[in-house]
């Protein structure tokens, strides 16, 4: 397998409970990125190598940017919108039952989202259309998580965490159903957890592996492509991003011994992260996210 171009550089030295999210916001030239159990937005700005926190908040499941710009967050089963000069409001309450939450969504071509519910280690994805209608499509997944689009958009990718699959759907973009579940890619246990997922120019996948201080590139036929390596045990998630979206961003996490995905024998002294990192890899890059367009009164 090639190797990367240079070695992952920290940008961000946080130490976030569970760094996710990264987005590449092209109008503000920053990346925003988020803290899922610390309740806190932040954002990273590549043209003077520095970063903010923007928001502190409930907890935060993932976030789209909306068509007008301002960032869509899925709480803990409610949304709120954030205004890029750092202001909130709540839109929808009461969306999931109590002690659930999201994790990880994703806007659709169309402007809907498509947002992993769970708790405890029962999950579901849900379906968000513009006009405020929310569609339960499928339970019976564990942790959902990263999710993409095939460039052709007539496929859609969908991790669950703890089988450690992440599996393919055929996309139908009229009406947003997924069907024909299939398993694209498997990580072995001894590797780490698929976690966040991002999709590069040339349709291959790209996951972050949770206790596997490592992103794996998959080719469209599931084949593994490359591996690149980060300091951090706990990479969380990933984008591409900058001017050119040559960039790839990853955000890690800080050391959580308690986690049950942890593998055994994994040295707790080992753990360290928190931080969001990036690194170039020759010939790569990426597509710009698709932006969502729910309405609220």
């Amino acid at each position: 397998m090639p190797v990367q171009d240079q070695s992952p550089k920290l940008v961000a030295p946080l130490s976030l409970q569970v760094g996710e999210n990264p987005l590449w916001h092209a109008e503000a030239a920053t990346l925003y990125f988020e803290d899922i159990l610390g309740g806190t937005i932040h954002a990273y700005v590549p043209a003077t190598e520095s970063y903010q926190l923007v928001c502190e908040t409930h907890i935060t499941g993932g976030f789209t940017i909306q068509e007008d710009g301002s960032l869509l967050l899925f709480q803990d089963g409610g949304l709120s919108v954030l205004s890029l000069n750092g202001s909130i409001r709540e839109v929808a309450s009461g969306l999931l039952p109590h002690n659930k939450r999201f994790n990880d969504v994703i806007a659709d071509p169309e402007g809907r989202v498509y947002a992993g519910a769970m708790e405890g280690g029962s999950g579901r994805l849900m379906r968000f259309d513009l006009d405020g209608t929310v569609t339960e499509l499928f339970d019976g997944l564990e942790i959902p998580n990263g999710m993409g689009f095939t460039p052709d958009l007539t496929g859609m990718y969908v991790t669950d965490s703890v089988p450690r699959k992440i599996y393919y759907f055929d996309y139908d973009r009229k009406s947003g159903a997924l069907t024909n579940r299939r398993v694209f890619a498997e990580i072995p246990a001894d590797q780490g957890v698929p976690d966040g997922m991002t999709i590069d120019a040339e349709g291959y996948v790209w996951s972050a592996i949770w206790f596997g201080g490592r992103i794996k590139r998959f080719s469209p036929d599931g084949k593994l492509d490359r591996e690149v390596f980060f300091p951090a045990v706990q990479t969380a998630s990933l984008t591409f991003g900058g001017p050119t979206l040559t960039d790839i961003y990853v955000s890690t996490s800080a050391t959580s011994t308690a986690d049950p995905l942890r593998p055994p024998g994994l040295d707790p002294s080992a753990l360290r992260g928190g931080g969001l990192y990036r690194v170039q890899v020759e010939g790569m890059s990426g597509r710009p996210a698709f932006r969502s367009r729910l309405r609220f009164p």
